[in-house]
C-alpha cells in the first residue's frame, strides 16, 4: 500500500506534467487521480459613470442586478487574496480531497493555531478520505499565519488549508 508521502509525491508529478488522468494499481490498492481541467477566464467591466450608477441604484433592474455582483466579487477577491501575495507565505494545500480536522479528536485541542511555529515535519492537521486519516505536515519551517479551513469542512485537492510564514 501506498504511503501518504509517496501519493503526495505522485500528485506532484503529475500537476507539473501534461497528464490529465492517471491510474495505479498495486496489491489490490487503486488509486486514480484526474486534473481540474476546468479554465477560468476573468472579464474585465468598465465602471460606468458616478451619475449611471447612481441610477442605476434608484431604479434596479433584473438586468442590472447580476450583472453588478459578480463585478463586486471580482474586484474583492484579490483584496481577500493579498496576504497570499507575501512571498513569505507558504500555503500548506490540501493533497486530497477530504474532510479537513484541525485536532486528532473532538476533545483535543488543534495541531496548530495562529501564530504556532512549525517544522518541516510537524503535522498541522489530518484530512479524512474514505474513513482513512491522513496527518498532514507543514512541509516548511515557519509560524502560522492564518487557518484557511474550518474544522469539518470538505476540502478540495490543491485547496489551501494554512497560511505559513516561512523562516
Amino acid at each position: 500500500m501506498l504511503k501518504v508521502q509517496e501519493i503526495r509525491e505522485i500528485i506532484k508529478l503529475i500537476d507539473q506534467s501534461s497528464i490529465d488522468e492517471f491510474t495505479f494499481e498495486s496489491e489490490g490498492t487503486k488509486v486514480k487521480l484526474k486534473k481540474n481541467t476546468v479554465s477560468v477566464t476573468p472579464t474585465v467591466v468598465a465602471k460606468p459613470a458616478v451619475e449611471e450608477s447612481s441610477a442605476v441604484k434608484a431604479e434596479p433592474t433584473e438586468a442590472a442586478s447580476p450583472a453588478s455582483a459578480p463585478v463586486k466579487e471580482a474586484a474583492e477577491q484579490p483584496a481577500a487574496q493579498s496576504p497570499a501575495a507575501d512571498e513569505t507565505l507558504h500555503q500548506i494545500t490540501s493533497p486530497m480531497v477530504g474532510t479537513f480536522y484541525q485536532s486528532p479528536s473532538p476533545e483535543a485541542q488543534a495541531f496548530v493555531t495562529v501564530g504556532d511555529k512549525v517544522k518541516n515535519d510537524s503535522v498541522v492537521c489530518i484530512v479524512e478520505a474514505m474513513k482513512l486519516f491522513n496527518e498532514i505536515e507543514a512541509e516548511v519551517n515557519g509560524e502560522i499565519v492564518e487557518v484557511l479551513a474550518k474544522d469539518g469542512q470538505l476540502v478540495e485537492y490543491g485547496q489551501p488549508l494554512f497560511l505559513v510564514r516561512q523562516n
